[in-house]
């Protein structure tokens, strides 16, 4: 069965992924406004009556800000882990719903699987959607390519990827030392480079997508992530998570090792800004 995915927006202003099919859908994060959420997804014609629940990867506000409202008023269930939930949104406490690291969790016709990362947040996941084995992956705000991260890749048809810095960009930025060492420490985000290696080294012969997510603004340009990936890219399909608004809707259908893909266009959009 084919999956569909897009970014409603990517960055440190506000993380929004979409994943679903033709009858269920989740949302990854909802880090920006409720009423911003609703308006992408119709910009998109993404019915979110599909959408069945919310998962959190972690705390940090540009990946909660909007999911208390949002979920409150669709009635969804919020899954959370308890360590994320101390520190992350207020929930009404009979949506909040705890999932276990590495155990799936059946939505309608989707399998939702978290891991745990290395990133500076209280207890920090990603996750993998499934249906009837096509799987997409959100895995962003990752400190480094552990082996959970290489495990769960190379399951992937699709992948948003976390591409958020350029080394040179931020070693001669105007960041302070502190916080340079807390992006490329360990905990902090991937490079280009870093997630080039992943892709080079560990990607499954069924991967078709990539959609380069989590740019810096400060730190980063989409033309230096495409630049750094396309010349290796081969016929995986690389695109880059707009940071100001939705990206593409994408549709990837796997079928062993020989993927069925394609492109839906977006509809005419305005640009919202935060």
């Amino acid at each position: 069965m084919a999956l569909y995915f897009a970014s409603l927006n990517s960055g440190s202003n506000g993380n929004c992924y979409y994943v679903g099919n033709d009858t269920d859908a989740v949302l990854v994060d909802v880090g920006i406004s409720c009423r911003e959420t609703e308006k992408r997804l119709k910009q998109l014609q993404l019915d979110i009556k599909k959408i069945k629940a919310v998962f959190v990867s972690h705390e940090h506000t540009d990946h909660i800000k909007g999911v208390s409202t949002f979920s409150n008023k669709y009635n969804l269930p919020v899954f959370i882990t308890p360590k994320t939930a101390q520190k992350g949104p207020y929930l009404i406490k009979h949506l909040t719903k705890t999932f276990t690291t590495n155990e799936p969790v059946q939505l309608g016709s989707l399998t939702v699987t978290g891991f745990q990362k290395q990133h500076d947040a209280n207890d920090p996941h990603s996750f993998v959607i499934s249906c009837k084995g096509t799987r997409v992956g959100v895995f962003t705000d990752i400190g480094n390519v552990c082996s959970n991260v290489i495990h769960y890749f190379r399951q992937c048809h699709a992948v948003f990827l976390e591409s958020n810095y350029d080394e040179v960009m931020l070693e001669n930025g105007h960041y302070p030392i502190h916080l340079k060492n807390r992006i490329r420490g360990g905990n902090g985000h991937l490079s280009n480079k870093q997630a080039l290696e992943l892709f080079l080294n560990h990607r499954p012969d069924f991967l078709t997508h990539i959609m380069l997510s989590h740019l810096s603004k400060e730190n980063n340009h989409p033309d230096l992530a495409l630049a750094a990936f396309l010349p290796h890219a081969g016929d995986v399909h690389v695109s880059v998570a707009p940071r100001y608004t939705v990206s593409a809707v994408y549709c990837v259908t796997g079928s062993g090792n020989t993927p069925l893909t394609q492109q839906v266009k977006p509809v005419q959009m305005d640009l919202f800004s935060f």
